[in-house]
């Protein structure tokens, strides 16, 4: 009988567990107030695989941390209490010696390195403060269903890396700064509502989307700026043969060179890469966004086509403004 009472207990427990509320939440503070002043420490001590959200608050500060969130963890928040003052920061770049005295890559040179499944973020600054000193990623992402929302992205070259083929990424309300293919990767990745910002003569994205998947980036309702005096930036150019690059009614500065984007020539490996890379626009606005002058191999997204761009068919399914599950 006491076997079967736990069981009912542990089955109403996890049910319990499964609604929307965090089954825990911690407090950062670097002053002390809280559970923890770092942020790795909060997450190293949420349960692996653990049954519910779990929500780490930090408070405002400069956090210099390299942060990693783990395969093992997932269903885990990090919200800031002010996006403009709490900031997780740091400066590796590639070729910069680490404990080892090896050389890092733009793999590991990273600021938070997200590998879990179900991870949210929002009101946070995530940044890597190291420019023209090699690739220095903010932001480098592998875990699937992951959602960012209302915070700022800052680096230069290779700002935020969308890893991995499988992963399936959501930005909306960010600000994101960089220079060089500041946006790259495999992932299916979402940007809505985000004013991107460009640091120097260069291009915006580097996809790198697996042959076969229909969706690489997609960028809706977003806006392209640069810093004074940028003047020749293109939308984008194909780190991989079938890169997928996708802008719709997105406003466009006079930054935007009026070809538009770049067949990355050579590259000995993939030479013809504007033969089997889907760029494409649709209601572009702003003096860049001007399509007339667009290289030849490029699209027009026709409003036929527009029916396929909605969440649920770029993310198979999983629609990010509902809870995570």
């Amino acid at each position: 009988m006491k076997k079967l009472f736990l069981i009912l207990f542990i089955s109403m427990a996890n049910f319990l567990f499964a609604g929307n509320d965090p089954y825990i939440k911690i407090t950062v503070a670097k002053d002390g107030s809280g559970d923890f002043t770092s942020i790795q420490n909060a997450i190293n001590s949420i349960r692996d695989l653990g049954p519910a959200e779990a929500l780490v608050f930090i408070k405002s500060g400069i956090y210099n941390e390299k942060v990693i969130i783990p395969s093992s963890k997932h269903k885990i928040t990090l919200e800031g209490e002010n996006k403009g003052n709490t900031i997780i920061s740091n400066n590796d770049f590639s070729g910069k010696p680490d404990a080892f005295n090896e050389k890092m890559t733009t793999f590991n040179s990273y600021t938070l390195l997200v590998m879990g499944d179900d991870i949210k973020i929002s009101n946070l600054t995530i940044q890597n403060s190291s420019c023209n000193e090699g690739q220095a990623v903010s932001l480098h992402v592998e875990g699937d269903r992951f959602v960012i929302k209302n915070s700022n992205i800052l680096g230069c070259q290779d700002t935020i890396y969308s890893a991995t083929n499988h992963s399936r990424q959501y930005f909306e309300n960010c600000y994101i700064e960089g220079t060089t293919d500041f946006i790259f990767g495999q992932a299916t990745v979402v940007f809505k509502n985000c004013t991107i910002k460009s640091l120097a003569d260069s291009y915006i994205t580097a996809a790198a989307t697996e042959a076969g998947r229909p969706y690489g980036f997609v960028f809706f309702d977003c806006k392209l700026i640069a810093k004074e005096n940028i003047t020749k930036v293109y939308l984008g150019r194909p780190w991989r043969p079938c890169a997928k690059t996708v802008f719709i009614n997105t406003e466009m500065g006079k930054h935007i060179l009026p070809e538009g984007w770049n067949p990355w020539k050579g590259d000995k490996m993939f030479p013809d890469k504007e033969k089997t890379a889907y760029y494409a626009e649709s209601g572009s606005k702003g003096e860049g966004g001007d399509i007339s002058k667009r290289v030849s191999w490029s699209h027009q997204v026709t409003k036929k086509d527009l029916k396929n761009y909605t969440l649920e068919k770029i993310f198979d399914g999983w629609n990010p403004n509902m809870s995570n599950k």
